[in-house]
C-alpha cells in the first residue's frame, strides 16, 4: 500500500493510510484534518514493490551490480550494499557504490530496493560520457556518510522516475555529482535528506527536477557549484539548513550557489531556475551567492522564508576564494513572481535584479548604505515596495513601478523621486580566471584507471597527473559535500 505524506507547517512530516480520507493526521503538537486522498500525492514505499530476487555485497570497494560497456536490466531486485571505501575513489570513480554503470553502459532499473549502510557507499552511481543508468519506481535509502542516492560523475547520465530516496548520513545529498558531473533528469517522486552538509540536491552537473517532493532537514535544500545547474520544474521543497560542518560561512540558506575552489567544478556562470511549485524555507535567507557568478530565474514560484530575520538573497564574500574578490554575482530574473524579503549586496559583490510581467518586490535592497553595486529594472506593469530606505547604484523603471512606502531610495547617492521614469544601465560581469575562484579549466576528472575499483575489494591506484601537476587535488571543502 502506499504512503501519503504531508509537510506540515511546523515541519513536521505527517503520514496517513491511502484510502483513510478524512481521518485526523497527528503530531506531537500538530493536529488537522487529512487532505481527500485526490488532494494528496501519494509517494512509493518498499512495501509496494514486489521483490523476486535479493543481491547482496559487502566487500569493501566492490559494487553489489555494475554494468561495464554493456546493457543489462534489473527489475524487481533487493540490492544490499555494506562496506567501506574512502575519497576520491568513491567520490569520482563509484567504488563501493551498490550499483555502478561505466564505460558507455546503458543500464535500466526498475522497481528495485536499494540500500546500503557504509562509509562511500553511494547507491546508484553513472559514472562517465556516454554512460547512462534508467531508473524508475524504486526505494532508496543509504545510512553512511558520504553515500549518496543518485551519483553522477564524469559525464555521466541518470533519468530518475518515481522514486523515494531517503538518506541520512552526513554529506548524503539525495541527489548527488562530483567531478566532471553530468546530465540528470528527475520526474516525480519524494527525495528526503537528513545528514548534516547533506542537501537534496548537490550539483556539479545539470539537474533537472520536476513534479517531486523534496525535503532537507539540517541542509541546504540545494547547493550549486560552478558552471553548473539546478532547475526545478512544479516542486515542493522544504529546506531547514540548520547546522554547519566549518566557519567558513556564518549564514543559513535555503539555496546556495558558490565555487568551493576544490576542482570538482568548472568555473563559469552557475545556474539556478524555479518554474512554479513552492519553496519553504525555515531558517535564515533563501539565496546565498558566494565566489561565483550565477544566474537565478524565478517564474510562478511561491517562496516563504519563516524565518522574519532571513534576507531573500545575500550575495556575499565568504570563506570561499581570494580575498577581495570573492564575492557573489547575480543576475535575478523574475516573472511573474512575488519576492517578499530583504537582498544584501557586500562591497565585492553584484545584483542585476530584472523585474517583468507584473512582479512584485517587497523588502529593501542594503538597508544600512550602500555597498556593492546593484542595477534593478522594472517593467510590464512590475513594482518595487519598499521595506526600509534602500540604495542602489542604477535604475530602470516606469513612473508607477516605484512605491517609497515613506522610506527612501537611493540612487547613485541621490533620492529618487516617487512617480518618475527612468533609465540606467545593468553592471557588467566577467568572470575572468583571475577572479580568485577555483576549478578545473573543464570540470572534467582524470580518466579512469583499469578495472572497476573492486578487484579483491580495493580501489585502483588514483593516476598521475590530473589537473593539478602532482596527481591529487587539494581536499574537498569541509562545509559542503
Amino acid at each position: 500500500m502506499r504512503k501519503q505524506m504531508k509537510l506540515l507547517a511546523s515541519g513536521l512530516l505527517a503520514v496517513s493510510v491511502a484510502g483513510c480520507t478524512g481521518t485526523v493526521v497527528k503530531t506531537d503538537n500538530v493536529e488537522e484534518p487529512a487532505e481527500t486522498e485526490a488532494e494528496t500525492k501519494t509517494y512509493l514505499s518498499e512495501a509496494d514493490i514486489e521483490i523476486k530476487e535479493t543481491l547482496e555485497n559487502t566487500v569493501d570497494g566492490e559494487h553489489v551490480i555494475t554494468a561495464d560497456g554493456e546493457d543489462a536490466s534489473y527489475a524487481n531486485t533487493a540490492v544490499l550494499k555494506s562496506g567501506e571505501a574512502s575519497g576520491d575513489e568513491a567520490d569520482f570513480y563509484g567504488a563501493n557504490a551498490a550499483v555502478f554503470a561505466t564505460n558507455g553502459a546503458v543500464l535500466e532499473l526498475k522497481e528495485m530496493v536499494i540500500k546500503t549502510d557504509g562509509t562511500h557507499a553511494n547507491a546508484v552511481f553513472s559514472y562517465g560520457s556516454g554512460t547512462t543508468v534508467h531508473i524508475a519506481d524504486s526505494v532508496i535509502e543509504t545510512s553512511g556518510n558520504c553515500s549518496g542516492g543518485l551519483m553522477t560523475t564524469g559525464g555521466g547520465t541518470t533519468n530518475a522516475e518515481n522514486l523515494t530516496i531517503h538518506t541520512t548520513g552526513n554529506s548524503s545529498a539525495a541527489i548527488r555529482s562530483d567531478r566532471g558531473g553530468g546530465t540528470v533528469t528527475v520526474n516525480g517522486g519524494s527525495y528526503t535528506a537528513e545528514g548534516k552538509g547533506s542537501p537534496v540536491v548537490y550539483s556539479t552537473a545539470d539537474i533537472t527536477v520536476s513534479d517531486a517532493l523534496m525535503t532537507s532537514t539540517s541542509a541546504q535544500g540545494v547547493v550549486v557549484e560552478g558552471k553548473n545547474s539546478v532547475t526545478l520544474n512544479n516542486v515542493e521543497l522544504y529546506a531547514d539548513n540548520n547546522s554547519k560542518n566549518s566557519d567558513k560561512s556564518d549564514w543559513f540558506q535555503a539555496v546556495m550557489i558558490y565555487q568551493s575552489m576544490s576542482g570538482d567544478a568548472a568555473q563559469g556562470k552557475a545556474a539556478f531556475a524555479m518554474n512554479g511549485g513552492t519553496l519553504t524555507n525555515a531558517n535564515g535567507d533563501i539565496f546565498f551567492v558566494n565566489n561565483t557568478t550565477a544566474d537565478i530565474s524565478l517564474s510562478g514560484a511561491e517562496i516563504i522564508n519563516n524565518d522574519t530575520a532571513g534576507n531573500f538573497l545575500r550575495a556575499a564574500a565568504a570563506g570561499w576564494g581570494r580575498e577581495g574578490s570573492n564575492g557573489g554575482h547575480v543576475n535575478m530574473y523574475a516573472k511573474k513572481q512575488t519576492i517578499n524579503g530583504n537582498m544584501l549586496v557586500d562591497s565585492v559583490s553584484t545584483l542585476n535584479l530584472y523585474l517583468d510581467n507584473a512582479s512584485s518586490f517587497q523588502g529593501a535592497i542594503n538597508p544600512d548604505g550602500q555597498e556593492g553595486e546593484v542595477y534593478v529594472e522594472l517593467k510590464n506593469g512590475s513594482v518595487w515596495k519598499l521595506s526600509a530606505d534602500s540604495y542602489i547604484t542604477s535604475l530602470t523603471c516606469e513612473t508607477d513601478s516605484i512605491d517609497l512606502n515613506g522610506h527612501t531610495l537611493y540612487v547613485n547617492g541621490e533620492a529618487y523621486k516617487e512617480g518618475t521614469a527612468t533609465t540606467g544601465e545593468a553592471i557588467e560581469v566577467t568572470v575572468s580566471s583571475d577572479s580568485g575562484m577555483g576549478g578545473m579549466p573543464d570540470g572534467q576528472p582524470p580518466e579512469k584507471p583499469p578495472g572497476d575499483g573492486s578487484s579483491h575489494g580495493q580501489p585502483p591506484e588514483k593516476p598521475p597527473g590530473d589537473g593539478f601537476g602532482g596527481g591529487e587535488p587539494p581536499a574537498k571543502p569541509e562545509d559542503q559535500e
